[in-house]
Formats: C-alpha cells, structure tokens, sequence
C-alpha cells in the first residue's frame, strides 16, 4: 500500500513566490502520493524576529524581485499580475484567510486560492477596502471555528501559526515542511520532490544534516555579540 506524505505549505499572500509554488506545487510533485495542508502566517513577523529587511525593503533588490517573479510566470504559463502596490498591508488577508481555517489553522485549497488570486490577478490594489469586503463575502460560507476576520480567534489563530513557524526554524515564504524537514522557496520545489521519492541524500547522517554542521569562519556581527535567536510571538503581537 502506498504510503501518503503530509506537506504543510506555508504562506503569505503577500509573497508572489508563495503563489507561484502554490501553482506549480501540483505539477512539481505530479504523480507522487501526498496531502499538502496550507498554513497562513505574517511573514512581516519573520522578518521581525531574524532582524532581516524582505526583498520589497531593499530598492535594488525590490526591482530584480518583481522582474524575476513576471519572467518566472511567463516560464510556467501562470496568469500572473503585479498589484498596483507592492508591498501593501497584508493583515486583512491573513485574518481572512484565519477565519476560514480549521481547527488546526489550516486553509483548504480553494480558499489558499481565492486569496493568491485577489492579489496576483487583474493587477488591482490588494487592500483596496471594497475588493477585500468583496472577496470577506466571497468566502464567508467558508467561516468556521475562528469565527469572522476581526474577532479575537482569528487573530490567535494567525498569532499561533506564525508562533509554530518560528519554532519550526522557518525564515521565509513560501516554506514547505515534510517530516521537520523545512523546504524554503520556489525553487525548492524539485529538492521537495526528491526527498518525497525518498532519495538517500535526504537520510539521517546524510548529506541533508551534514550541512548544518559547515563552522562559521566570520561574521559581520561585532565580535563577542551573540547571534540573536528567532522569538516567539507575544500575545500582543500585530498578528
């Protein structure tokens, strides 16, 4: 009997990465046996804990981003356009996307979908607050335990996924994790397969935890300030 691997997808719609590995996710693993649970979280609070600017916070690399992103839709034949504004605030979404999870915080497909789309299709203003009251309408059959957007379960809700990422080890969106084993970004898509077809590379004492063993020759932090670690949310945290 076959056996089925669970993945879970993290996101941020605010990523076009993260939409381009939702769309390519099924042909990148065509043929495999897997059940993928797709998990929102702030990538803004990732950011946040590392210290690190994204790659919209940084003008040169902010430009490259968005080049690279329209060419690589191209190249997959994905209906893709840039939102009038980019960077935009994406806590609306991300307590849309609360709302409709499941008990274990976790958005079906569609609903994932729904959201990737109001962003990266038609080149509209994400945040607009008539598009977002359109698309709360769209999906409010699909509200559950976490109630509406705007209550307190859904922002905890938002809060905890974000909190397990952390705890996870994960940096970025999109990010993919299969049995602890955390797969960050669209191009990652292919490692993800290997390890799913079970590629020795990937086994305990391999090349995979081999890596993390590499010793730092320098750094640019000052020398004797400890490397700061990765926190965990607070319950007031903007999420």
């Amino acid at each position: 009997m076959t056996s089925i691997t669970s993945i879970e997808f993290f996101y941020d719609p605010i990523s076009p990465y993260a939409y381009l590995a939702f769309e390519q996710l099924p042909r990148a693993l065509e043929g495999l046996s897997y059940h993928v649970s797709y998990t929102p979280i702030l990538f803004g609070a990732l950011l946040k804990a590392y210290a690190h600017l994204g790659p919209a916070e940084i003008a040169p690399k902010r430009e490259w981003t968005y080049r690279q992103v329209l060419w690589q839709a191209k190249a997959q034949g994905v209906d893709f356009q840039m939102p009038c504004q980019h960077p935009f605030p994406p806590l609306p979404l991300l307590r849309l996307a609360a709302a409709c999870a499941d008990e274990h915080g976790h958005t079906n497909r569609w609903v994932t979908q729904q959201l990737f789309h109001h962003v990266w299709r038609g080149g509209a203003d994400a945040a607009d607050a008539g598009r977002l009251q359109a698309l709360s309408a769209q999906l409010a059959h699909k509200f559950g335990v976490n109630a509406a957007p705007d209550s307190d379960k859904a922002k905890a809700c938002l809060r905890a996924n974000t909190d397990r990422a952390l705890q996870a080890g994960l940096f970025g969106v999109p990010s993919l994790v299969v049995g602890g084993k955390v797969f960050w970004g669209l191009d990652s898509l292919p490692m993800l397969r290997e390890c799913l077809e079970r590629d020795p590379w990937f086994d305990q004492g391999g090349a995979w935890e081999g890596a993390a063993q590499v010793g730092v020759g320098t750094s640019r932090l000052p020398i004797g300030a400890a490397r700061p670690e990765p926190t965990a949310l607070r319950p007031n945290h903007s999420a």
